[in-house]
């Protein structure tokens, strides 16, 4: 079995898992926060529905510069924040699906202004970079919807309002 075959099915299931959680995230809420330091839910689940593009980065390029970016506008509607996330889930997807060991063996880059921040094998940029980064902005997110009242769906077993899965 190659990388890519155990690959596929854990980025499926937290792609899965994610978007059902992006689909609770209240319209009407977006310019919400927490504190005054967090994110807003909309620029919160904007982050998380844009950072799939950073798989399709990873698995078809063998460097990024980050530098001088501009920061992303929160999308401006729950519509909107699904069909961007589906639609940079399916070019990840496909920029994952036929890789050969080799190429996910192969070494990438993040840089800054030419500076590099961190190189490692496309295979552990895409568990560390992309799906635990998107994990970790999703289990936020489920702490936005709780503090909202909005039902927090069952992730990796039950949750409060989800008992079963």
């Amino acid at each position: 079995m190659g990388l890519v075959d155990a690959l596929l099915p854990e980025f499926d299931h937290e792609m899965s898992k994610t978007r059902t959680v992006l689909e609770r995230v209240p319209e009407e809420k977006f310019d919400w926060k927490p504190h005054a330091k967090s994110f807003s839910l909309g620029a919160l689940a904007t982050h998380v529905a844009t950072l799939p593009t950073w798989g399709t980065e990873a698995l078809t390029r063998s460097e990024i510069d980050v530098g001088g970016r501009p920061p992303q506008a929160a999308l401006p509607s729950r519509d909107e924040l699904l069909a961007a996330f589906d639609r940079n889930v399916a070019a990840s997807r496909a920029a994952l699906s036929g890789k050969t060991d080799a190429e996910l063996m192969a070494m990438w880059s993040l840089k800054r202004n030419g500076r590099t921040i961190f190189s490692m094998p496309k295979t552990a940029v895409l568990r560390s970079f992309v799906l635990s980064h998107v994990i970790h902005h999703r289990a936020q997110l489920t702490v936005y919807l709780r503090l909202l009242d909005v039902a927090v769906p069952s992730i990796y077993g039950p949750s409060a309002d989800e008992p079963a899965f």
